[in-house]
């Protein structure tokens, strides 16, 4: 590839060129840049957050279908597309301002700006009982994951300029652990801190009407986090201008693209995308609904979130354990070896599923016994450790495949890959179980419950919607034969592909 293409490698209050090779990381002096960095992580996780906990309140609600479930999904596509958008935020961008400053001030005020309406109107989208308003409430988390994955590219290839090149190595620091709290946020703050149950439970000495916050309280104070933090940023935090050092090169946009296009042409990477996006299929099942599937036999969105925030635990803690067994050389071989493993928990959660009613009602009365919450946080447990483990395995096999002079567009690419590989059949599966369901209202056989307004109609005249069929069952065992058929396809090409490395 022409020298022309290659992407700058510029560095914000880098050290002096003699002394660079030298350097060693050290934080003095790059404190506050490492913590804004963090921030500007936190507030991207944030959307994401949100974007998983939404379904979870319209499910505990009983407001919507699984299909309608699937509407809701498309809320994470954005993401999904950000390596095409990526070269505009590389190449158009004001002076003045800055190169990430142009794109991060308008893009965050947005953000801000969309919240704040939708607290204003959420209490009218989301009622506490009747129809939600679903098309609103796609509309606007869509609008704000486009922003937020805009945000993604920006703060992404900021993290490589706004620290000292010897303290490079933290920009993954604050991404690993800035994301995560980010989406620990934007989940559990919606349900936990909203819920009259659960505060009356945990916090408060004698019962009180309501949560510590309503859900537009909540969406509003986000909106002042962001409008605050961005008009700070504003003033206060400069950005170095490289474009008159001599090493300083500006890529035109169709220069990115004809650079994306150049590898995408490569026969090893249409290999590797088909892979990666039909690679999570044999586990889509049990991520996309199993929370869904517990709330719908009974258990409360309380504690979903509840064992959901231990599990954020792991994610904190895991990587100091088992980073430097996973992201060697051979971390493909880590990811396949633990491939059959996942598809055989799967059947662990459909059998837990299966009988989860039986275990917490008695004699029509829902009661969950402490050996059940014990059940259900070590199955999510090591479902979220497995996931884990192969997720840190192919990012690591990401970096070795990667051509370091072009390492951004690859990753990127790689990444959307992949995500794209657990939307589509997220969708896909959801509209799966509900067309393998077969259900009855107890009062009227012509009744099928298909969708939710002939729910509401068996409910208001006294009955109640009764599962004879579970698509939820058959679709996991779908799954489990696709993924199996991945493993056998795919097993020796992904094994080589260690052994070679993109160039150009």
């Amino acid at each position: 590839m022409d020298k022309q293409y290659k992407y700058e490698n510029d560095h914000e209050e880098a050290a002096d060129s003699k002394s660079t090779t030298k350097d060693v990381s050290n934080l003095k002096g790059d404190w506050l840049n490492f913590y804004l960095l963090l921030l500007l992580y936190i507030l991207q996780g944030f959307p994401i957050g949100l974007s998983g906990t939404l379904p979870i309140i319209l499910q505990s609600r009983k407001m919507v279908t699984y299909e309608e479930q699937a509407l809701f999904s498309i809320v994470l596509w954005p993401y999904t597309v950000k390596v095409l958008y990526a070269p505009f935020v590389d190449s158009l961008y004001i002076q003045r301002i800055g190169r990430r400053k142009s794109w991060l001030l308008p893009i965050q005020f947005l953000i801000g700006t969309i919240l704040m309406y939708t607290a204003k109107n959420i209490d009218d989208w989301l009622p506490e009982s009747g129809k939600a308003n679903l098309m609103m409430i796609v509309c606007v988390v869509f609008a704000i994951n486009v922003l937020s994955a805009i945000q993604d590219v920006i703060v992404d290839a900021w993290s490589l300029t706004m620290l000292k090149k010897n303290n490079l190595g933290y920009a993954s620091t604050c991404n690993s652990t800035g994301l995560p709290i980010g989406m620990f946020l934007g989940s559990v703050g919606p349900i936990l801190l909203v819920s009259e149950d659960f505060n009356n439970k945990y916090f408060r000495a004698t019962p009180t009407a309501g949560g510590l916050m309503t859900l537009q309280s909540f969406m509003f104070v986000w909106s002042i986090i962001f409008l605050l933090i961005t008009t700070l940023i504003g003033i206060f935090k400069k950005e170095k201008d490289h474009s008159f050092e001599l090493d300083h090169k500006k890529i035109s946009v169709f220069q990115n693209y004809k650079l994306l296009w150049n590898i995408l042409k490569k026969p090893e990477i249409k290999l590797l995308g088909i892979a990666l996006l039909t690679a999570r299929f044999g586990f889509s099942a049990t991520d996309s609904a199993s929370s869904l599937k517990l709330i719908d036999a009974g258990i409360s969105k309380d504690d979903i979130m509840i064992t959901v925030t231990g599990m954020y635990a792991i994610k904190f803690i895991m990587p100091i354990f088992v980073s430097k067994y996973i992201t060697g050389p051979k971390a493909m071989d880590h990811y396949l070896t633990m491939t059959p493993i996942r598809l055989i928990w799967n059947i662990t959660h459909m059998v837990f599923i299966y009988y989860t009613p039986s275990l917490i009602n008695n004699n029509g009365v829902t009661k969950i016994p402490v050996y059940y919450y014990c059940l259900l946080a070590f199955i999510f447990a090591v479902t979220e450790m497995l996931s884990f483990f192969m997720l840190l395995a192919l990012y690591a096999f990401f970096c070795r495949l990667s051509d370091p002079c072009f390492g951004g567009t690859y990753m990127a690419l790689f990444n959307t890959f992949y995500f794209l590989g657990w939307l589509l059949p997220h969708t896909l599966i959801l509209k799966m179980i509900d067309f393998l369901t077969f259900s009855t209202c107890s009062n009227d056989t012509q009744n099928g419950c298909i969708t939710s307004d002939l729910k509401n109609v068996c409910v208001a005249n006294g009955g109640s919607c009764r599962v004879y069929v579970d698509g939820y069952h058959i679709t996991v065992a779908i799954c489990i034969v696709i993924g199996s058929l991945w493993y056998f396809a795919f097993r020796n090409k992904l094994k080589n592909y260690q052994l070679i490395r993109m160039v150009g």
